[in-house]
């Protein structure tokens, strides 16, 4: 059966980069809102293509706020600007991944270089200074990807410039599968690139894909970075284990 998807979606594939990329790009020309449809668009039929059945819950807030997700595999980026388009926070070597990275390019990713606190500087600046101009940034705070098994720690210092900014934080629960059963079979295995991941997924059985946009944390005084990220990860990790 693998190969049988693999004999249907290959194609698919193909047509969504030879021809509905083009018309996504040209689509992006014409403003902020057809670019946001835009990506939206290209974003939900490569998830479907994928033989993911996306579902949402809740609704995105539109304007500044900061949107922080688990985090398992590239997918989590795809599925997220399937729903809104924004400005994510990534590892640089996301934008040398064939496709995802010049897509997140486009899509005004923020790259940012591990381990370098003078890119965490400016990642910060950048964040801040979207977040003042009405746009919304996303992040993965756990800082890596998980296997799946469960929602790791969140860094409290990623949710400086939402304090900063004094914007909503919205957590978003990712779920792959029933009940989020198929979390580790999306999730990178063991020492799997993103290629590998990628080709493999291109074959698996389709299965559902969830984003639940959860009861955003207003901004306010009292709401430290740390006490921020306590919220935001109990709220995901309720959601993760919720029916």
């Amino acid at each position: 059966m693998r190969w049988l998807r693999y004999l249907y979606r290959v194609p698919l594939l193909v047509w969504h980069l030879v021809i509905d990329l083009p018309i996504a790009l040209l689509w992006m020309l014409g403003g902020e809102r057809t670019k946001q449809r835009a990506v939206r668009w290209w974003s939900a039929w490569l998830m479907r293509i994928f033989g993911f059945r996306l579902r949402r819950r809740g609704l995105p807030l539109e304007g500044a706020v900061m949107f922080v997700a688990n985090h398992v595999s590239w997918v989590d980026i795809v599925i997220l600007h399937s729903q809104k388009m924004m400005g994510f926070v990534a590892k640089k070597e996301i934008e040398g991944w064939p496709l995802v990275g010049w897509m997140a390019a486009r899509a005004e990713t923020i790259f940012h270089t591990r381990g370098n606190s003078e890119s965490l500087g400016g990642v910060m600046h950048e964040m801040l200074a979207r977040l003042h101009g009405g746009r919304a940034v996303a992040v993965f705070p756990e800082g890596r990807t998980r296997p799946g098994d469960e929602v790791g720690p969140f860094h409290a210092r990623i949710f400086t410039p939402a304090v900063e900014a004094g914007v909503p934080v919205q957590p978003v629960a990712l779920r792959y599968g029933e009940r989020g059963n198929a979390q580790s079979l999306v999730a990178f295995r063991g020492n799997e690139g993103f290629l590998g991941n990628f080709l493999r997924l291109l074959g698996e059985p389709p299965r559902l894909a969830e984003a639940w946009f959860l009861d955003p944390i207003a901004p306010g005084s009292e709401q430290g970075r740390r006490r921020l990220a306590e919220l935001a990860r109990e709220r995901i990790v309720a959601a993760m284990e919720a029916a």
